[in-house]
């Protein structure tokens, strides 16, 4: 007896991240595969015009910050002082707040959206419903139930799904860090979004060295690298941008000028180096509102700065006044 649920694994190959190839109109330069930072806020960071809504979008989030410019601000500051004494006990408790408990404060907020989307999957995976999710939930949950040696005989390209599977069991046994076979929601966010974990960056890595790498000789060349963005069709002439691209890789995604790319290459390609928003973010809050300059905030500090933090109807309403007086 089997049952494959056919929109789990639509979602499977969807949430991909490492896998598959581009659509065509997300552009060139391999966008697909690079897992970029995205910033703390899509508004510009103006506080010299009193525009705080970066930092506000920055601090609770983007959704929140839209919750809180819908207060009083009576309300908002009661509010931000209660997420000041959450922040406090999250850290060390002693009354302060320092600046690694405001940066784990602020990448706890971006994070938000990740951790919407395991807890969207979890009950779909945690079937018997005991908080953990062990592989086997996992697999049969997304790929079906099948009897002992029997997996995916009823299915036309049963190689391409059995791959699949090794792969997501091999990704689950990188995540599941206690090695016990079943997935705390930390370890299950690691293994849905690997690209958000650094014990993951070699798992990231050797799936996208296996996707490219058709010759199976541990490297990508090029061909296989344009291969990846762009399929010829008969007669057609190659797009000025393939050209480019075959530029790009010369000159910045092959470091070592061997005219290949390694893992490390590879790591460094589709997981670049990115600065640390949270911690930038959160020396600019702390610098704008420590007024004794010793180095960390008291709630009193916070709430007297409290415009910058969150917003409200008022704080709206000024950005509004400044954004005309601009205008004009």
């Amino acid at each position: 007896m089997m049952w494959r649920p056919s929109l789990l694994l639509l979602l499977l190959l969807l949430r991909r991240g490492t896998q598959g190839k581009p659509s065509p109109d997300a552009g060139p330069h391999g966008q697909g595969r690079v897992h970029q930072t995205a910033p703390l806020s899509e508004a510009p960071h103006d506080d010299a015009h009193g525009n705080f809504q970066y930092d506000h979008e920055a601090f609770l989030g983007r959704e929140v910050a839209k919750e809180f410019d819908q207060l009083s601000p009576e309300e908002s500051r009661a509010r931000l002082g209660r997420i000041v004494d959450r922040m406090d006990r999250a850290g060390d408790g002693d009354g302060w707040v320092s600046l690694a408990e405001l940066r784990a404060w602020i990448s706890h907020t971006q994070q938000r959206h990740i951790r919407d989307s395991v807890s969207a999957a979890w009950n779909t995976y945690d079937t018997d419903r005991d908080g953990r999710v062990g592989w086997e939930e996992l697999r049969n949950a997304t790929y079906g139930h099948y009897a002992p040696g029997e997996e995916f005989h009823d299915v036309e390209d049963a190689e391409t799904y059995k791959k699949m599977l090794a792969r997501d069991e091999r990704r689950f046994r990188v995540a599941d860090q206690d090695g016990d076979s079943m997935a705390t929601r930390e370890e299950l966010t690691a293994f849905l979004h690997p690209e958000e974990f650094p014990h993951m960056r070699d798992i990231v890595i050797a799936e996208t060295l296996e996707d490219l790498d058709k010759n199976k000789d541990g490297y990508v060349q090029v061909d296989e690298y344009i291969a990846d963005l762009y399929s010829a069709e008969p007669g057609e002439e190659e797009p000025a941008w393939v050209q480019t691209e075959r530029e790009q890789f010369r000159d910045f995604r092959d470091l070592n000028k061997d005219g290949r790319l390694d893992g490390s290459e590879v790591g460094h390609w589709v997981l670049p180096p990115a600065q640390d928003q949270p911690l930038v973010e959160a020396n600019h809050l702390l610098h704008e509102s420590d007024t004794d300059k010793d180095g960390r905030l008291s709630k009193a500090e916070i709430l007297s700065n409290w415009n910058m933090f969150v917003g409200s109807q008022a704080t709206n309403y000024g950005e509004d006044l400044t954004r005309h007086h601009d205008e004009l």
